[in-house]
């Protein structure tokens, strides 16, 4: 959390992140104390009534208060690495969203084994803002109306769950009326939610502490299955040749992620798999060629920025949560390591199940955005002069790339 302080002449200036979320609009004192300051913009029609940071508050404490009072409106939370929205009528949750590319409608339907990777960008790019993916999705034949539904139940029970996990962020309600919100409207008991949430939230930590990460492989023991359930001999089947972390395997096996977890659990408890951290290959071909790179260039403009600009790498951080798509989902989950570069690895494993050239592409796509994005930095923050040699690095790399993938446009 930054520290603020007022300067001799009443001036604050906020953290990089806050003025992208205001923007240029008037704000004005809602409450203040000796303890807290409260703002907000003046006309709002669904001003800000409670707020505050998860700590003391804990998010079962929130949602069994809005629930016991009957609130209606949107309790937003703001956490790291993005943030989450829950919409409340009469106290129920009846709707849910975030900016965590995991809770993606169309990353739920790929987790689910519902469509693949392929498909799902191609529906991506032919829905390009005009209509929702899920419609697109529905159109195209990709899935089924039923199996959307069930996603989206299944995406806003996901939102709410992961929610558990934080002990720490902002959280802001706003009281207003959900009637003129083009939401997709979900039966849910705001208590059910809060005790199967406890109750995740505990057995998910017993059982990660046997499967260590969900990028780790799991391996066939050898044993003979016969005494197994049909979910789990399914699952062991899908895991012989040890091929698939286990988030793949849950894919494979089209189920949830929390599901495929107490499975996997269940056939290591009863020695019939273990994990292996298969180690980490070096990355060939194009893509290994674009990501050196690309990184030996994000690694140049980090080290010149960060000592003018310390706010360069929360930028660049925050940059990576709003790229549009496909973008947002080439580099989702992806992280700034401490020398500005990215991990290759959870790149080229988001681009999965595409083909070859779609991957040189997507890949060359969106880390030329996100440098074009950090050149936009250098421009604001560096002298002309100093600029310039970095501009003509990321004028020639982006050439090269081009001809490395085939590409003269």
């Amino acid at each position: 959390m930054s520290e603020l302080k007022v300067d001799s002449d009443g001036q604050l200036r906020l953290p990089l992140a806050v003025r992208h979320q205001l923007g240029h609009e008037p704000l004005q004192v809602v409450s203040s104390s000796t303890g807290h300051l409260l703002l907000s913009r003046p006309g709002n029609g669904s001003p800000v009534l409670i707020t505050g940071f998860l700590g003391e508050i804990s998010i079962p404490d929130l949602l069994s208060f809005f629930n016991m009072f009957r609130k209606t409106g949107i309790l937003s939370f703001e956490l790291d690495g993005g943030s989450k929205a829950l919409y409340f009528q009469q106290g129920e949750i009846v709707f849910a969203t975030s900016t965590f590319a995991r809770d993606d409608l169309g990353e739920v339907l790929f987790a689910l084994g519902k469509v693949s990777r392929e498909s799902l960008q191609q529906a991506r790019q032919l829905a390009g803002g005009r209509t929702t993916l899920g419609k697109m999705l529905v159109q195209r034949g990709e899935v089924a109306p039923k199996d959307l539904w069930l996603a989206a139940r299944s995406q806003v029970e996901s939102i709410v769950y992961n929610l558990f996990a934080y002990h720490a962020g902002g959280f802001s309600f706003q009281a207003r009326s959900l009637d003129q919100e083009q939401i997709l409207r979900l039966s849910m008991s705001t208590q059910n939610l809060i005790m199967e949430g406890l109750r995740r939230l505990d057995e998910r930590a017993l059982f990660m502490r046997r499967i260590i990460s969900l990028d780790h492989f799991p391996m066939p023991s050898g044993r003979s299955s016969h005494k197994l359930d049909q979910q789990e001999a399914r699952m062991l089947n899908f895991a012989q040749a040890g091929q698939l972390t286990a988030r793949d395997l849950f894919r494979t096996c089209g189920l949830r992620e929390f599901d495929g977890i107490r499975i996997l659990y269940g056939l290591i408890e009863k020695g019939f798999i273990r994990m292996e951290d298969a180690p980490a290959a070096e990355i060939s071909g194009d893509l290994g060629q674009v990501l050196t790179i690309y990184n030996s260039l994000l690694k140049a403009i980090y080290s010149r920025m960060t000592k003018p600009f310390p706010e360069f790498a929360q930028e660049v951080a925050q940059s990576l949560r709003d790229l549009p798509q496909p973008y947002s989902f080439v580099l989702r989950d992806v992280e700034l390591l401490d020398d500005g570069s990215l991990d290759g690895h959870r790149i080229v494993a988001n681009l999965a199940g595409l083909e070859e050239g779609d991957k040189k592409k997507l890949l060359a796509d969106s880390l030329c955005e996100l440098v074009f994005l950090e050149t936009m930095a250098v421009r604001r923050e560096l002298e002309a002069e100093q600029a310039k040699p970095l501009i003509a690095r990321v004028q020639d790399i982006t050439t090269r790339v081009k001809t490395l993938i085939g590409r003269t446009e």
